[in-house]
């Protein structure tokens, strides 16, 4: 971990926010390709006299889409979607500029883009990439008249801008090495300052709550880091970087140290609770340990043989200190179970750093890498699996999707005949994404938050800038970029910088602004958010708590399938895979977090469903979970005596049992069994488990953590009306 901690606090955050700045290139990216589409058009037409931007404006929307609506899998298919992009919004603007004076025909052009959109994305996302700027393409030729005389400049624009697109995308920006490296910064960064807000927190004494809450929140915060980092590496950019460090490597190193955090952090609570903090030699040596490894430099280009040495010796500090409690007392303090886990998993990242360092100084091919298949033959997954007899949800969403956009076109023509299309769009966008009730719900809220909020400020700085044309080119490109920085951040934020963008072009088109055309457009997106909403509520509706279900259900099969791998793994050498399922237990932790926003946004729900407590419990197994690896064994057999091979069978059995029948009450099925409780299967372990004093595993500690996540499941299981077999 380099050494960032001693920058103030609020400078570390600013330096750790954006992992990556993938944000920040991203909408970097998609700025300089929609301005140098836009300029580079404008001098085409200037240099042919021709009368009109319009065409500019047209290159500057395929530069816009040709970066942020290709979202393939694999480079190969990027490229080929970056062409038929081209190529739809072609064929829009020819649709669009041919069918203007016949509004029916366009009505149903773009209702059949919509639907085609959402509908052939069940096969590869490319289509609806296609079909978006097929519908993006019809409705800006609408609403700009474009002459059909004149296409020949358009098809010019379309492919100035697919040009740009490509040459940004594939490149001048298509290395990702750098942007793992500034990923592990950001992650060190905000490794060091948690462990720095650890340590004042833990010298201050007493219980801040400030400070705690502080603390929590940046603990929070580099989970989403781990996450963010761990799903960007990969073995090429690697080999680049850090020759030698295998993705599985660099993988568990990023969770150990996450761990590390979360489990000084919790630890260090009850440390204080307990009153262990009160014996300096305690103190000092926990603050010990938390100084070494933060000051530790894991990914230092400039390797030292005694980089790491100071950690080592905290950790056998940590060590001595608890082999020398265990052995004074029969019935040790209460705080000797936090000690124990923070001396594990402080020597489990210890020793991945150490790995690391060593791996950094050798050429030698990369080891103990799982064969994976080459991503470029993966098939795209567009959708998830649907149960049999039920509608796919592309299916679902293009037929909602086909209702919406007439309910729009509708209402469009009756509240704006100008300009009737805007409803559409509004519904069109709000409809991506969302398919349940609740997130339709967030969706349009959040849109028109942002669209209110939006016009007061865009109106004002329009006429604010109104008549310095140069000036309003300039804010009117600083609105772009930064609407796509807060893209994946805050929805309200992007609407409301979507609002500004809208008021500078109708200032710089139109001559001016007035409050009747910016509130026009306030109201239309109103009209959209309630549209899309009632449509998501009554046609073919995906109940929200029906979404919350499947995210569950999703997140318990990961469950199942990580505990029986982390019971193989006490047999045989520990799998690197188990790294992987921990952060996938993390995604899908997050899925159930976004999908149930609504719902615990409104108490009346809560206390219907249960949905609290579903959220709390399974915050705690996944807890529980990620602990097991973190206070597992490492590379080394678990040497489980023989009378106790049938225990670790039956744990296994009874386990995937409970968390089976819990997906049945989940999902509201009959169950006629109940749950097994392992207290039996505890009993022997504790009893028969060899002692640790004497080399072996300690098998007591490293089950810990399944005790209390079926615990939790049958506590979350009698809740639903289940029983336990006594």
């Amino acid at each position: 971990m380099k050494q960032l901690h001693n920058r103030p606090i609020w400078f570390g955050r600013f330096l750790a926010s954006d992992p990556g700045r993938k944000r920040f290139q991203s909408a970097g990216k998609t700025t300089i390709s929609i301005i140098t589409s836009v300029f580079t058009m404008i001098w085409l037409l200037d240099m042919a006299d021709y009368g009109t931007i319009t065409p500019a404006i047209v290159a500057g929307m395929v530069g816009l889409f040709g970066i942020m609506l290709v979202m393939d899998d694999t480079m190969a298919k990027k490229k080929v979607t970056t062409f038929l992009i081209g190529v739809s919004a072609a064929a829009g603007i020819t649709l669009g500029s041919l069918l203007a004076p016949y509004p029916l025909f366009l009505n149903a052009s773009m209702l059949l883009t919509i639907f085609s959109a959402f509908y052939f994305s069940r096969f590869q996302i490319r289509y609806f990439s296609m079909g978006m700027t097929g519908f993006m393409s019809t409705y800006f030729s609408s609403i700009l008249q474009l002459d059909a005389a004149h296409l020949l400049w358009f098809y010019i624009g379309i492919a100035c801008g697919a040009v740009f697109a490509f040459l940004y995308n594939f490149v001048l920006f298509k290395g990702t090495a750098h942007g793992l490296r500034q990923g592990m910064r950001s992650f060190h960064i905000q490794s060091n300052l948690t462990l720095t807000l650890l340590i004042q927190w833990i010298q201050e004494g007493g219980n801040n709550d400030k400070k705690k809450k502080l603390l929590e929140k940046n603990v929070q915060r580099l989970n989403e880091y781990s996450r963010l980092v761990a799903g960007d590496i990969n073995d090429e950019d690697l080999k680049k970087l850090w020759p030698g460090i295998s993705s599985s490597q660099l993988r568990l190193y990023i969770f150990d140290t996450e761990m590390l955090i979360q489990t000084l952090t919790v630890s260090a609570e009850k440390l204080k609770e307990h009153g262990a903090f009160d014996q300096q030699q305690v103190k000092s040596v926990v603050i010990w340990v938390i100084r070494s490894l933060r000051d530790a430099k894991v990914l230092s280009d400039n390797y030292s043989a005694s980089a790491l040495q100071d950690a080592e010796k905290a950790v056998q500090g940590l060590r001595l200190l608890l082999t020398e409690v265990l052995n004074a007392k029969d019935n040790p303090e209460r705080w000797v179970f936090p000690l124990r886990r923070i001396e594990s998993i402080a020597n489990h990242v210890v020793n991945a750093a150490v790995g690391i360092q060593e791996s950094l100084k050798s050429t030698g091919p990369i080891q103990n890498e799982s064969p994976v298949e080459p991503v470029e033959e993966t098939e795209d997954k567009a959708e998830p699996k649907d149960e049999p007899n039920t509608l796919k949800p592309s299916t679902r969403k293009a037929i909602q999707g086909l209702v919406a956009g007439v309910l729009a076109i509708i209402t469009g023509h009756i509240i704006s005949p100008v300009q009737p299309y805007w409803v559409l769009l509004t519904t069109f966008i709000i409809q991506i994404g969302t398919e349940s009730v609740g997130r339709t719900y967030i969706k349009g809220f959040q849109r028109s938050v942002g669209t209110v909020i939006g016009a007061v400020f865009g109106f004002a700085a329009a006429k604010l800038v109104s008549g310095h044309a140069g000036l309003e080119v300039f804010l009117l490109f600083v609105v772009i970029f930064l609407m796509f920085y807060v893209f994946t951040v805050s929805y309200t934020w992007m609407s409301f910088f979507i609002t500004m963008l809208i008021a500078f072009m109708y200032d710089l088109l139109l001559g001016g602004i007035s409050v009747e055309l910016i509130s026009a457009r306030v109201i239309d997106t109103i009209a959209g958010a309630l549209i899309a909403l009632l449509v998501s509520a009554y046609v073919l509706p995906k109940k929200t708590q029906g979404k919350v279900t499947e995210a569950f259900d999703d997140f318990l099969d990961e469950l199942k399938s990580y505990t029986t791998a982390y019971l193989d793994s006490l047999k045989n050498e520990q799998n690197t895979e188990l790294t992987d399922k921990a952060f996938e237990l993390d995604q899908k932790l997050q899925v159930i977090r976004d999908e149930a926003q609504s719902l615990l946004k409104r108490p009346d729900s809560l206390k219907k469903t249960g949905i609290a407590r579903w959220m709390t419990v399974v915050t705690a197994i996944n807890y529980y979970a990620k602990h097991l690896l973190a206070s597992s064994h490492r590379n080394r057999k678990a040497e489980i005596p023989e009378e106790l091979q049938g225990v670790f069978h039956s744990i296994d059995k009874k386990l995937t049992v409970n968390i089976e029948l819990l997906q049945e009450l989940i999902k509201e099925k009959e169950v006629h069994a109940d749950f097994w409780s392992l207290n039996e299967e505890r009993a022997k372990v504790e009893t028969l488990s060899p002692s640790r004093q004497k080399g072996h595993i300690d098998l007591v500690h490293h089950t810990y953590y399944i005790w209390r996540i079926n615990q939790s499941i049958i506590a979350l299981g009698k809740d639903l009306g289940a029983k336990e077999r006594k």
